[in-house]
């Protein structure tokens, strides 16, 4: 049946979404993960050929052959045009273009399949995350914006619409949006995560630390400990910065930023051959030599 095929096609979809959906290291939260496509349940015969183009991406797709998958998927759309589960084929495309960098493309495919279903709450949530990928902010806070209008139990649109106001300077609105998800579920993380951004971006430092270990105490993850680790260190709370960046380094090995954390570390603590050293090690793993210098002042 075609709603096995589809079915099949936005598994492998989304994993190709959680491998590339991820916010800069360092600064900004753990990734939310991208849905699945919407509503691949729609009965088709599958004996036209609109299905046999779609069960070929689906071979394709199960062959990590992206471009023949994107290619069978414009095929089966350039055959039925008016066909309801065009909308998920239009939004597999864009996935697969967003996979290799055809950023403009994606959103170009992801904004196709929303004329088509205008509530679709996931692609809306596709799409928001490609503008961030832009940096097109403002589109991604008007996509989140309608997310909130639809469905007012979504914790996740409210939570990164608040990061990047947030990101924006816009405290006001960011602490709105968590206290929000608060209203929603009184024991989210998400909302507490915010917080923690949201006070260190403030300068509450000690706020910071208290919303940043609620989280760690039920899911630590690099970011969250490097975050914790950075307001340990405005407050020369020395000896708990370097268990968080032990901590950090141990999940994530590759983060540059971690690297950095401890050179701050290294440089209050006036080792300046260890702090050198990670400056170095901050560089082999991808950060310019210029960034991570002014990053420590020097």
């Amino acid at each position: 049946m075609i709603a096995v095929a589809l079915g099949a096609a936005a598994q492998a979809i989304q994993s190709i979404n959680e491998r590339n959906m991820k916010f800069e290291k360092g600064v900004k939260p753990d990734p939310i993960k991208v849905k699945p496509p919407v509503d691949y349940s729609i009965p088709v015969d599958t004996t036209t050929v609109y299905y046999a183009f779609v069960d070929s991406a689906q071979h394709c797709i199960n062959n990590n052959n992206w471009a023949k998958a994107e290619h069978f998927f414009l095929e089966a759309i350039k055959s039925e045009p008016s066909n309801p589960n065009n909308t998920l084929l239009l939004s597999n495309m864009a996935t697969i273009q967003r996979r290799q960098g055809r950023l403009e493309e994606a959103i170009k495919n992801y904004t196709l399949a929303i004329n088509i279903t205008p509530n679709a709450v996931t692609l809306l949530h596709n799409r928001a995350a490609v503008y961030i990928l832009v940096d097109s902010i403002v589109l991604a806070q008007a996509d989140y914006e309608r997310i909130m209008m639809l469905d007012e139990s979504d914790v996740e649109s409210r939570y990164t619409h608040g990061m990047l106001a947030l990101e924006m300077g816009d405290n006001k609105t960011a602490e709105k949006n968590f206290e929000d998800i608060l209203r929603i579920n009184p024991n989210s993380g998400l909302a507490k995560q915010g917080q923690g951004f949201l006070n260190k971006h403030a300068g509450n430092y000690a706020k910071a630390i208290e919303c940043f270990g609620e989280v760690i105490k039920v899911k630590p993850s690099s970011t969250l400990l490097a975050n914790r680790a950075d307001c340990y260190l405005a407050t020369k709370q020395l000896n708990e910065a370097s268990l968080d960046i032990s901590n950090a380094l141990e999940l994530d090995p590759d983060d540059p930023y971690i690297y950095i954390l401890r050179a701050k570390l290294n440089k209050l603590r006036y080792n300046r051959d260890d702090m050198d050293r990670d400056i170095k090690l901050a560089i082999a793993h991808g950060i310019p030599e210029v960034e991570a210098k002014a990053l420590l002042g020097e």
